[in-house]
């Protein structure tokens, strides 16, 4: 079987402590094209050597002294942090099969060998393995563009504040309740606002100096969480002195869409007695 031009480099490493088993799959290894095929016949090694060489396939003998199969995967399951674990184990035990599957192994080969059948599950499991990395990689590729929009979204906020400070007399911030969280400029003494702390506001509801049915209406698009833009209304002052301001502002909601309050600015066009 020709081997997928992106395979011949994949890493493979053979653990067996037969020699002659390790000499065998060698040079079929060899003679299908693969380039960095390497092996141990000590299965205490395979845990370091993974982490060192993250091999593409682990071709593992199950039935070895001093460790078995069984306790490598154990071993390559809490030491790697790579989830997938690339391995095919070797047996010539059909009861073995379903186990070292349950304990994590991607596939088997029975022993003695058939060539043809050993080169076409390598071949299947490294098209599995590359297909499995290219997917972790466009996870994590798809990872830092969130990361890096996320930034350039907190740039592009910061600067917004900026100039809306800059191009209006205060800008401000309420969360979902109402309450103010952030407050630019002189919004509190211009509306008359009379609170002990930005979350606690304590300007009465009914104070005659607002026009009662512009109240209304801002508060109705605050309520149906529109945007509103140069909204005019007005109030006077304890001694007679009438403010009119135009306020703009929008709703402010998360990544999964939950409202968490307003934010916006105003200016004061005019006063007059």
């Amino acid at each position: 079987m020709m081997v997928a031009p992106h395979l011949p480099d994949a890493r493979i490493l053979i653990v067996d402590d037969q020699d002659a088993n390790v000499q065998l799959l060698q040079r079929m290894l060899d003679q299908a094209g693969y380039t960095q095929v390497s092996s141990t016949m000590d299965p205490t090694e395979v845990g370091a050597l993974h982490r060192e060489h993250a091999y593409d396939l682990i071709l593992l003998d199950l039935q070895m002294p001093a460790m078995d199969g069984f306790q490598v995967m154990a071993v390559l399951r809490t030491s790697n942090s790579d989830p997938y674990l690339p391995v095919i184990v070797l047996t010539a035990q059909p009861g073995h099969k379903l186990r070292a599957l349950q304990s994590g192994a991607r596939d088997f080969i029975s022993k003695p060998f058939d060539l043809v059948e050993v080169r076409t599950r390598i071949h299947n499991m490294l098209e599995v393995r590359l297909l499995y990395r290219q997917l972790a990689e466009h996870s994590q590729q798809l990872e830092r563009a969130v990361r890096e929009r996320t930034a350039e979204l907190a740039e592009s906020e910061a600067r917004y504040r900026s100039l809306t400070e800059l191009a209006s007399d205060w800008y401000w911030e309420q969360d979902a309740a109402g309450n103010f969280t952030k407050v630019s400029g002189p919004v509190l003494e211009m509306l008359g606002l009379r609170v002990g702390g930005l979350a606690d506001e304590a300007a009465p509801a009914n104070d005659p100096g607002w026009n009662e049915a512009e109240r209304v209406a801002l508060r109705t698009a605050v309520a149906a969480r529109q945007p509103f833009l140069d909204y005019a209304f007005s109030r006077s002052d304890a001694s007679g002195l009438r403010h009119q301001y135009r306020v703009s502002g929008e709703p402010m909601f998360t990544q999964a869409c939950r409202f968490i309050g307003y934010r916006g600015i105003g200016v004061e066009i005019f006063d007059h007695v």
